[in-house]
């Protein structure tokens, strides 16, 4: 199974793991941190490291759309 996180039709994270797309995907959308711990993730992990931009982002599961969620804008 591939999942991968796109923004914009372009697939910025993906894996054949099983778990790491979703978690990554939770952290984009603030489900599983927030406040600061979230805004400084977003501002040096998503945004600084990962190649991320504020705006919508979607969770894909082989193929097929599953999630989306937006990375504010800081």
């Amino acid at each position: 199974m591939k999942e991968e996180i796109k923004q914009n039709g372009r697939t910025v994270l993906s894996s054949t793991d099983g778990f790491s797309m979703p978690m990554f995907f939770n952290n984009l959308c603030g489900k599983n941190f927030s406040g600061e711990k979230y805004r400084d993730y977003i501002r040096n992990i998503a945004l600084g490291e990962m190649g991320f931009k504020p705006g919508e982002v979607s969770l894909y599961r082989d193929g097929k759309q599953v999630g989306t969620g937006i990375i504010p804008k800081l």
